[in-house]
């Protein structure tokens, strides 16, 4: 079994993080998959939504750090972290951010560190009951990467993100739910169906349009009232000439349910 599984369905583009006795622990080759995959999805006009998911009982917990280094590998300098930091996890993070499709993080088990992240920066994120996250970096004595000091603050109040930053605690489902920083928890044995059932929708939506309200959304914690507006006027000029939003017209002058193609 491929410890990546990818596989295309309804417009779907499905990635399963298949790695359950390592509890989802991402490698460099899943990761590359990861990124390729992204880069091929974003120019397919057939791919109308994204999902990331696991098995068993991690979703992901972050990077495998077991492959063998040898007996007193020498220290890394700091160059060279930095240089790993901003080529590794956080430029596929950071692909899932900006993809111009909305990607649904179906949350399985435990997701740590980097699979913390992983799904929180999804644009939906549906978890199963009792599914643990941790922002567990301070347990190993490094300080908050893997995008999560931009992430966090935007989807957290400030103090709450010290707060699970500073003490690394787990918190559950049920309570990032109450957090804003997820949207629904479902019994273990209805993430798939629940997932379906959103990843369903996405495929019959307009995906451009949607692609656009993603950018718009993301950048409005960043630019000032003046460059917001100016952004969404920008881009609905644009999204506005697309076959999706003559079809949304035409239905609703024709009283009847669009049929959006992702053009």
């Amino acid at each position: 079994m491929a410890d990546l599984e990818i596989r295309r369905e309804n417009g779907i583009l499905w990635l399963t993080l298949n790695r359950p006795e390592q509890m989802g622990a991402l490698t460099v080759d899943m990761r590359n998959q990861i990124l390729a995959e992204l880069a091929l999805a974003r120019g397919d006009v057939e791919v109308r939504g994204i999902v990331i998911s696991g098995t068993g009982k991690g979703f992901c917990t972050g990077a495998d750090l077991s492959a063998p280094r040898g007996e007193n590998p020498p220290a890394p300098w700091a160059g060279q972290i930095r240089e790993v930091m901003r080529t590794g996890g956080a430029r596929m993070l950071r692909a899932l951010w900006e993809i111009e499709k909305p990607v649904i993080a179906a949350v399985n088990g435990t997701a740590a560190g980097l699979g913390a992240h992983l799904a929180l920066v999804c644009d939906l994120v549906i978890a199963a009951e009792g599914v643990r996250f941790i922002e567990v970096f301070v347990r190993r004595g490094i300080a908050l990467d893997a995008m999560g000091g931009y992430l966090l603050p935007r989807i957290l109040p400030l103090h709450k993100a010290k707060e699970l930053a500073f003490f690394g605690d787990s918190f559950t489902a049920e309570e990032a739910l109450t957090l804003g920083v997820i949207n629904k928890v479902v019994p273990a044995d209805q993430l798939e169906v629940a997932t379906k059932e959103w990843a369903d929708r996405l495929a019959k939506a307009p995906t451009f349009a949607l692609g656009c309200s993603k950018r718009l959304l993301n950048r409005g914690t960043e630019v000032d009232i003046e460059t917001s507006l100016d952004d969404e006027a920008l881009i609905q000029s644009m999204v506005m000439g697309s076959e999706d939003a003559q079809e949304g017209m035409n239905s609703f002058r024709e009283r009847r349910k669009p049929e959006f193609k992702g053009r």
